[in-house]
């Protein structure tokens, strides 16, 4: 055999484990390569490209809510746990079993989903039509019927006083509760009243259930916080009316 032979086959072989299979690190970068299409580093078709960190999975989207929805459930629920003040994103993201990163992604601040945690429990509250629509003398009493019956729902209730609770206590959230109330609720209360300064009028209507709401279920000073729904809207509603309406 010549010696450019030998040095031929010395070349061909080399690389391998002596049996002629190529190494674990050869085939692994083979494979790799494979994988991506030819001077691009991109997956090739067929390949499932890496997903980008904190965004949820296929899997996670079809097995239940999506993951915003997730989110906001989880950051209700710490909020009225734990307060404004102790609920963290990232206790929020590991309540819904996502990366703090994608809440960030979704809402940007923990202010941000305090806000829409704030819309999200409020929503109940939102229903405005079916209270505002009827005879003008009876919408004081189905304004106080309507405010009740969202208190004393336990679904509603419990994430309505957590909110009101870090109002009390925490500026950034005073101000998130200020704006999403005057701009969603009052607002839309005030537009539907044929009275003078509507918005003072509606301001000092939520001020007075507002009240009732801090002495019935936080406070719980008696004989009010165990008094009948009807008997407190029977009371209350005439000077509701008269906020309202003018008369």
């Amino acid at each position: 055999m010549t010696e450019e032979t030998t040095e031929a086959g010395g070349a061909a072989t080399e690389g391998t484990n002596g049996t002629g299979e190529a190494s674990a690190e050869e085939a692994g970068a083979a494979g790799k390569a494979s994988a991506e299409e030819p001077g691009t580093g991109k997956a090739a078709a067929g390949e499932t490209a890496p997903r980008r960190r904190g965004r949820p999975s296929r899997k996670a989207a079809a097995d239940g809510p999506d993951a915003r929805t997730r989110i906001l459930e989880a950051a209700r629920t710490e909020f009225a746990e734990r307060g404004y003040d102790k609920t963290s994103v990232r206790g929020i993201a590991k309540a819904a079993g996502v990366d703090a990163a994608l809440v960030h992604h979704y809402f940007g601040t923990k202010d941000g989903v305090f806000a829409a945690a704030v819309e999200l429990t409020f929503e109940p509250a939102l229903v405005l039509p079916a209270v505002l629509d009827g005879p003008p003398e009876g919408l004081g009493e189905r304004l106080a019927a309507f405010f009740l019956s969202v208190w004393e729902d336990p679904g509603t209730r419990t994430p309505l006083l957590a909110i009101l609770r870090s109002a009390v206590t925490h500026e950034a959230a005073a101000n998130v509760l200020r704006d999403f109330v005057l701009r969603r609720l009052l607002e839309r209360i005030a537009a539907e009243l044929d009275v003078p300064d509507p918005t003072l009028r509606a301001e000092l209507a939520a001020s007075h259930m507002l009240g009732i709401v801090m002495l019935r279920y936080v406070v719980r000073a008696e004989p009010l916080a165990s008094a009948d729904p009807a008997e407190i809207v029977a009371m209350v509603a005439p000077t509701l009316q008269r906020y309202v309406a003018g008369r």
